[in-house]
């Protein structure tokens, strides 16, 4: 029997990238098996579609000996946390530990610019570059995907509760231009990595979405779609000397 590919954060919610990599690989006919926090309906769901479900803790030595033994293949990833150095290094420890051949890890485009003299004041993307750095100093063999901000994560959870209340997309991004891409489209890059891995060891692939636009670029492209009239205004954050303005976009149907 083959040994299973192991997907870490199988269960999580933002972008589902986990959990549909696992529904690719097993729709390929791979043994999978999907590591998961806790034993609830999302880990159900996983084992209904054929994976093998673990429960698992990131940070924890025993669990990931047991989540990792027996996989020669595995995807990392894990959501925004303060912890997410100390996570990458715990899973790439137990990774070389027992011999892992592929660790595919889920990283950031921002990380593209960003060295030993260029960072960053944000926290997690700190976090991320030391994560990269602590992988290859490892000497495991790694490919590194950075998308740029998912899609379903910059609309669904970041916008829901405005657009629910009041009709309006609200976010804190002013004039400035991204590129989101959606969490499918990584999942099935991810998936081909994971699949036949061989080849790409120690690359490091950049996933954006078509072109890059600010806030209102996206909202005139949404609007056309729902063929709504919707308005939009700029404003400036409430949050005094951030320099942080915010763009929102009201659908008038």
């Amino acid at each position: 029997m083959a040994n299973p590919i192991l997907v870490t954060g199988a269960a999580g919610r933002v972008g589902a990238v986990g959990r549909t990599v696992t529904e690719l690989l097993l729709k390929q006919g791979k043994a999978v098996r999907a590591m998961v926090r806790n034993e609830d309906d999302r880990a159900q769901a996983l084992r209904d579609m054929g994976a093998e479900v673990v429960v698992g803790n990131l940070l924890d030595l025993d669990s990931m000996h047991r989540v990792i033994a027996g996989c020669e293949t595995m995807y990392f990833g894990m959501s925004v946390s303060d912890a997410y150095l100390a996570a990458t290094v715990n899973a790439a420890a137990v990774a070389k530990h027992h011999g892992v051949k592929a660790f595919i890890n889920m990283s950031q485009m921002t990380l593209s610019q960003m060295s030993i003299t260029e960072t960053t004041a944000s926290p997690q993307h700190k976090l991320h570059w030391l994560a990269e750095q602590a992988l290859n100093w490892s000497g495991l063999p790694v490919v590194h995907v950075r998308p740029t901000v998912l899609l379903e994560g910059f609309f669904l959870i970041f916008t829901s509760d405005s657009v629910r209340k009041s009709n309006q997309i609200r976010l804190p991004f002013g004039e400035g231009k991204t590129s989101p891409v959606a969490a499918e489209d990584v999942a099935r890059v991810v998936a081909a990595l994971l699949a036949n891995p061989q080849s790409h060891i120690g690359k490091i692939y950049h996933l954006t979405g078509p072109q890059s636009e600010n806030i209102i670029s996206m909202h005139r492209s949404i609007r056309r779609r729902l063929a709504a009239r919707s308005p939009f205004r700029t404003f400036r954050s409430s949050r005094g000397g951030t320099g942080c303005s915010s763009a929102a976009c009201r659908f008038t149907w």
